[in-house]
Formats: structure tokens, C-alpha cells, sequence
């Protein structure tokens, strides 16, 4: 290792995936080197009108771009890898991941059309040396293949980062988490442990992944002379290895739908993640020819995404596929916080079309890819860590992950509850939170980054209100006098034809107003648009108790 710096403090800075699940990123600091964890997004929440994705806020490692020596990625969720098209082209440090990581990771650039990321592939058990750094890669297991955790060996002491975890003893892939090596870390010495606190309100062990196939396999006998559709994450490919096996055992060809199952699948059986016998391959062009009992469809739409593959079945919208009493739908997968009503609706929709369908409330379909209480437990354990950071988790998570590790005689003290914008920071002498880093959230809206704000927001929260009121107007430029309109025009207020007495008394108020006007107000035009706004929007506030966005179109000729 590097020699310790004299007077600097390893500091730990979450820029993302704390008092919330999604975007994650989190910056390790000392003296001039930095490593960046994961490079995350988050869907966005319903008042984020027309906003397509959110990813975290940058700026800290732009003012500081000489010192980000790399990104790690612990897997390839979108809430780990989807920041990473955005933010590589400011600041294009090497990225270091497993292979299927890399593979997907590769795909988004490519999809970006940026091609000077500088990506190396490592495998469990590695060790790389990046700056002051050393950097372990070590084996876990969670809902998609190459998942691994970090021990980031720092001048200060040694951090280990779980990311997304669980304990499988029984994996789909046979390869188990690397318990023993969080027991050699333990042993040396741990000086912070971060862990995913997603499941840490569940008492118990996570299930095995297998007992997802074990429940696949029975609904898959049921099923007998009905066509399959299953909804998953397209990134478990773990999950849908096991669908194929069963597919593959009742004699029945598999097809992908969606871009992101289709691409994902591509990619996993090039690298050898998903083996799928190629002439029970079937594409999306050839489902018309296949019997209904000889096929099992593997498509998105697991939460209930309005443009999914079986979101668009639902609402016979689809290309390719018409639902009805022949088919059954397997939805593998618990709604994501804040989907449960899409979910919701699209399971009402399947079961109108006389559909049977299978989902968590009804079977084990599904289990979480994220740790519980007692394998929690089991990793602070085995890494017996000086200091706690819970990370990857909603307020209550983080506060409940901490009491976990109070519990098991970690000190009070010891424990530190993260908070975006809040540096953790640790030397000889102890460990502080310290505030005053940037860490809001950056918007992504089709192709602008970061240009819609909170001015952009609140009038389209209030065009999704209450509509807007267009008044156009012409004057002339000399002498003031109209010479046409007012011209109203409503989207999203009223429907014209059935409101043609309101329109019309609204109308005539601008009409009032404008020939009330007189000397140097008839060609100050932001006078007179700010006038109409004024008077209409109290007149229709009067009439209505609604406040339209109004828009005044003034036209000087």
C-alpha cells in the first residue's frame, strides 16, 4: 500500500442510493485519488412529469475530474450501471466489472453512441491497484449473474462494500458467496463496512433462487394445452435460465419480446450466462406458427411499464400477441415501490381477457435478490468492522440497518446514517459526518441532461392540472389600435363546443381590458400581455376555481 498522507482523512461520499433505492454512486476519497461505486439511475416519480430517467448529481467529481482514477461496478441493475452513458463523456475515467456487467454496460454506450470508455473485465478474487488504492473483487449472489462486492483496501483501512447481496447456498449458477473471504477481511481488520440495507426489515433468510423453479415447474404442468407468457426482469438471467429449463422439459420452444429481454438474452448466451438449445429458439416473427401448448413466451413488463411487452398484451395493443382464455401469465417478480398500481392494472386488464394469471400474492414466484436480517448479521459478523454505513435503502432502511448492527455491540457512536450532499469522514483520530457536497438530482429529458428544473417542473405539473388558456392578439405597431382577436384557444381547461358561453364571457373580459387601455400602455406589450394574464386568470379562477397556465400571444405588425 501507499503511504499513509499525513493530515488527510479518507472520506466516503454517497452522491446517490442512500434515503433511497436507485441511483446509486458513491465517491472514496483520499488525498488525490478517488474511486467512484457504481454509477446508478432511478425511474422517476410520477410528479416528474415527462421526465424519462434520473441519475445523480456529478459536479463534485467534475470540480475534482484529475482525481477520479475509476468507476467500480458491482453489477449491471439499472440502478448501478444507467448513469453511466451520462456521466462518462465528463468525466471518462477506466470502469472495471465482471463480464456480464461489461457486456451490458458496452451495450448502453453503444447505444449512446460513445465509444472511448475504457473497460476492463475482472473475476472474483482479483486484486487491482488503482492509485493510493487496492481494490478485491469478491463473489456474491444476487438476481443477476457477475454481482460482486468490494474490499477497497485505503491508506486509512480497509472498506468493504457489499453491494446488492444475498446469501444463496443453492445458486442456479452453483457458485456460491465467497464467505470466507469476508472472514480473512474480518480477520485483518475491517475498518468500515457499507451493506445493502433493501430487505433489513424482513426477518429470516432470503429463499433460494431455486425455489423460484421449483414453483415455475408446477404452474408449467398446470398449464398443459394453454399457451405461458412470464413477465421478469430481463436482467435475471438466472431467473430466466430456469424458464428455459422448464420450457425446454414440456417440450415447449421459447421466444423473447421486448428490446431489453431480447438484447439481454443475446448477450448472456454469448458469454455462456444462458444456455438455450438453438432449435428451441424461436423469434418473435415465427410465434404465429408455433401451437399455443408448445410455446413459452418470455417477455418485459414485470412492473407494469405502460410501453412493455405485456403491458401492451394487456391492452391488445401488441404486434404479435392476442390474449385470451388459452393462455396463462406468470408475472415473476414483486413490484418495485411506487409500481404497485401499474402492476395493479395490467394483472386486471389480463384477468378481463380471461386469462389465468399467476403473481407473488398468489405463489412463490418470485424472491428477492437483496439479504435479510440474518444474512445481514452474518456479514457483520464475519467482517467484525470498526465503523457501519448502511447504504441501498429508503431513511427507514438506513435507520433500521443501523440499529441491526447496535444490536450485535457495534458502538452507537460507530454507526453513521448516510445522507446525500454528507461526507463521511474517517482518520487516526475517529470518524464525521460533514455536510456541504452537491448531490441534488440531475433530470434526464429525452436528450437534454439537466435542463429541466424546478421552474420547467411546476408549470408542467400545472399544465397537467389545469390545462392552458392561449390569448392571441394583433396590434398595430404605430398606433396601438387592435386590429384582431382576442383569440382564445384551451388544451387541457375546457372543451371549447361545450363551453361556448365561458369562452366567450372570458373572451370579452380580454376584449375589455384591452380597450380600456390608453396613452403609452397600448404598445407596451409586456404591460399589456401582463394585463391579460392578470384579468383573465381572475376570471376564471372566479368561474371555475381553476388557474390555467394563460398565455398571451401578443402579434405587432
Amino acid at each position: 500500500m501507499a503511504k499513509k498522507q499525513n493530515n488527510t482523512k479518507l472520506r466516503i461520499i454517497p452522491l446517490g442510493g442512500v434515503d433511497e433505492i436507485g441511483k446509486n454512486l458513491t465517491v472514496i476519497e483520499y488525498g488525490d485519488d478517488m474511486l467512484v461505486v457504481d454509477c446508478g439511475s432511478i425511474f422517476p416519480r410520477e410528479d416528474l412529469y415527462g421526465i424519462d430517467l434520473v441519475i445523480p448529481d456529478i459536479s463534485y467529481l467534475e470540480r475534482n475530474i484529475d482525481k477520479v482514477k475509476a468507476f467500480l461496478i458491482t453489477h449491471g441493475h439499472e440502478d448501478h450501471i444507467g448513469a453511466l452513458p451520462y456521466v462518462l463523456p465528463r468525466v471518462n475515467a477506466p470502469v472495471y466489472c465482471t463480464r456480464l456487467t461489461r457486456a451490458l454496460i458496452e451495450y448502453k454506450l453503444k447505444e449512446h453512441k460513445f465509444d472511448r470508455a475504457v473497460i476492463n473485465t475482472v473475476y472474483p478474487r482479483d486484486k487491482v491497484k488503482i492509485g493510493c488504492f487496492e481494490v478485491e473483487f469478491i463473489k456474491t449472489n444476487h438476481s443477476i449473474a457477475g454481482a460482486v462486492a468490494l474490499a477497497i483496501h485505503t491508506p486509512v483501512g480497509t472498506i468493504v462494500h457489499t453491494g446488492d447481496f444475498k446469501v444463496d447456498y443453492t445458486p442456479v449458477d452453483g457458485e456460491v458467496i465467497d464467505l470466507a473471504k469476508f472472514a480473512d477481511l474480518g480477520n485483518k481488520g475491517v475498518l468500515l463496512l457499507m451493506a445493502d440495507s433493501t430487505n433489513v426489515e424482513r426477518e429470516g433468510m432470503t429463499m433460494s433462487e431455486r425455489s423460484v423453479g421449483k414453483a415455475l415447474e408446477r404452474y408449467f404442468l398446470e398449464a398443459e394445452g394453454r399457451r405461458i407468457i412470464v413477465a421478469t426482469f430481463a436482467s435475471n438471467v438466472h431467473r430466466i435460465q430456469q424458464i428455459v429449463d422448464h420450457a425446454v422439459a414440456c417440450n415447449r420452444k421459447v421466444c423473447f419480446l421486448g428490446r431489453s429481454m431480447e438484447n439481454i438474452a443475446t448477450i448472456a448466451c454469448e458469454l455462456g450466462e444462458l444456455v438455450i438449445p438453438s432449435d428451441m429458439w424461436v423469434d418473435p416473427e415465427r410465434v404465429d406458427s408455433i401451437p399455443k401448448d408448445k410455446l413459452v413466451v418470455i417477455t418485459t413488463g414485470s412492473q407494469g411499464e405502460p410501453m412493455s411487452g405485456l403491458a401492451r398484451m394487456a391492452n391488445d395493443e401488441h404486434s404479435r400477441i392476442r390474449l385470451g382464455d388459452q393462455d396463462t401469465v406468470i408475472l415473476s417478480a414483486t413490484p418495485i415501490p411506487g409500481n404497485e398500481r401499474m402492476v395493479s392494472r395490467v394483472i386486471n386488464n389480463l384477468f378481463r381477457k380471461g386469462v389465468i394469471v399467476i403473481y407473488e400474492a398468489l405463489a412463490e414466484v418470485h424472491v428477492s435478490g437483496h439479504a435479510r436480517k440474518e444474512e445481514l448479521k452474518l456479514i457483520h459478523s464475519l467482517t467484525k468492522p470498526k465503523y457501519f454505513m448502511p447504504v441501498h435503502g429508503e431513511y427507514r432502511h438506513l435507520v433500521q440497518h443501523a440499529r441491526l448492527a447496535q444490536s450485535m455491540d457495534m458502538p452507537k457512536s460507530n454507526t453513521f446514517i448516510p445522507e446525500l450532499g454528507y461526507a463521511l469522514e474517517i482518520d487516526e483520530h475517529g470518524a464525521s459526518m460533514v455536510g456541504g457536497i452537491p448531490a441534488d438530482a440531475v433530470m434526464i429529458d429525452g436528450l437534454g441532461v439537466g435542463d429541466v428544473g424546478n421552474i420547467v417542473l411546476r408549470d408542467r405539473r400545472l399544465l397537467s392540472q389545469d390545462g392552458i388558456i392561449i390569448v392571441c392578439v394583433t396590434f398595430d405597431g404605430l398606433t396601438g389600435d387592435l386590429l384582431s382577436g382576442p383569440e382564445l384557444i384551451s388544451r387541457g381547461f375546457v372543451y371549447v363546443r361545450e363551453s361556448e358561453e365561458l369562452m366567450e364571457e372570458a373572451r370579452m373580459v380580454v376584449s375589455d381590458y384591452i380597450l380600456s387601455l390608453s396613452g403609452d400602455n397600448h404598445t407596451d406589450w409586456n404591460f399589456v400581455k401582463n394585463g391579460i394574464r392578470s384579468r383573465l386568470k381572475d376570471f376564471v379562477y372566479s368561474r371555475t376555481k381553476r388557474s390555467p397556465m394563460i398565455l398571451p400571444i401578443v402579434i405587432e405588425v
